[in-house]
C-alpha cells in the first residue's frame, strides 16, 4: 500500500509542478490556486505513506537510502508549503516543485520491501538523528532555491531591462533575508543531527568520532554554513556572495547524502541503495 501511495504522490507532485511552471509563465489566480492545493494534497498523502511505511516496516522508514529519499522529499516539501504559507512566495515552487520530483524519483521504482534493522541501527537515536539531520539538510534545500531565484533576480536587474523575471521574482532584498532566516533554522537542525549521531556511534560503535567518510563530509557540511553564517554576521557577505556560497554548501549536502553512499563505502554503507 506504501509503494502504491507513493506513486500516487509523485504524480500528485508532477501535477503540481506543472501548474507552478504555468503559474510562472500566466500568473493566473486559479493556476495559483491549483498548484497550492495540488502541492498541499501531495504533502499529506506523502505523510500517509511515510507512516504506512513505519508501520509496515515495525521501524523508523529511514534506514535505506530510498526511504531516506522519502522522508527527504517530504521534509523538502513541507518546509515550503510552510514558506509560502507565510512569505506568500508561490513562484519559487516552479524552482522548488522541480527539484522536489527529482529527489523523489528513485523512490518511485525502486523503494523495496522493508528489511529488519541491523543491530546499529536498534537504537531510539535512529528518530531523533535522522529528524534533525534531514530536516536542517532540508532548509539547506530551500536556501539553494533562493539562491538560485536570488541570482537570477540579479542578472535581470544588471541587465537594465524588464526581462521575463523581473516582475514575477521577489525583490532581490526579501529573497536575502529569508534565506538567512532558513540558514538560521537549518544549521542549528544539522549541529543537532551531528551531536546525536555522535552519541549514537559511541553507543553502537564504542567511539563518538571514527572519520567515517559520512562523518567526515558531514563535518564540511557543517563548517561550510558555519562560514556562510558568519561571513554574513562579521564580514557582511549578503546578497551575490552569500547565494553563491549556499549553493556550494548545498553541493556539500548533496554529496554528503548521497555521494558518500553511493561511492564511499563506510560504517554507514547499510544506508546504501
Amino acid at each position: 500500500m506504501d509503494r502504491f501511495l507513493i506513486k500516487l504522490v509523485f504524480v500528485l507532485y508532477a501535477f503540481a509542478t506543472v501548474h507552478y511552471l504555468v503559474f510562472i509563465v500566466k500568473r493566473s489566480d486559479l493556476v495559483r490556486k491549483i498548484s497550492g492545493l495540488s502541492f498541499a494534497g501531495a504533502v499529506f498523502l506523502h505523510a500517509l505513506s511515510i507512516v504506512l511505511r513505519w508501520i509496515r516496516a515495525g521501524h523508523f522508514p529511514v534506514t535505506t537510502l530510498h526511504e531516506s529519499l522519502c522522508f527527504y522529499s517530504f521534509l523538502v516539501a513541507l518546509g515550503y508549503l510552510i514558506l509560502e504559507r507565510k512569505y506568500d512566495l508561490p513562484v519559487v515552487g516552479a524552482f522548488l516543485a522541480p527539484l522536489n520530483l527529482i529527489f523523489l524519483l528513485p523512490v518511485v521504482g525502486g523503494m523495496g520491501a522493508p528489511k529488519p534493522l541491523s543491530p546499529p541501527l536498534q537504537s531510539p537515536w535512529l528518530k531523533i538523528h535522522a529528524v534533525t539531520s534531514f530536516a536542517g539538510e532540508a532548509a539547506f534545500a530551500l536556501s539553494f532555491v533562493l539562491s538560485v531565484v536570488y541570482l537570477l533576480q540579479e542578472r535581470e536587474i544588471k541587465r537594465k531591462k524588464m526581462g521575463f523575471f523581473f516582475k514575477r521574482l521577489p525583490p532581490l532584498g526579501r529573497l536575502d533575508d529569508l534565506n538567512y532566516r532558513i540558514l538560521t533554522v537549518g544549521f542549528p537542525l544539522l549541529t543537532i543531527g551531528i551531536i546525536t549521531g555522535a552519541v549514537w556511534a559511541n553507543q553502537a560503535w564504542g567511539s563518538y568520532w571514527s572519520w567515517d567518510p559520512k562523518e567526515t563530509w558531514s563535518l564540511i557540511t557543517w563548517l561550510v554554513y558555519a562560514g556562510i553564517l558568519h561571513s554574513r554576521l562579521t564580514a557582511g557577505w549578503r546578497g551575490r556572495r552569500a547565494a553563491i556560497l549556499c549553493i556550494v554548501g548545498f553541493g556539500c549536502v548533496l554529496f554528503t547524502f548521497l555521494g558518500v553512499n553511493l561511492l564511499l563505502p563506510g560504517l554507514h554503507s547499510y544506508s546504501s541503495l
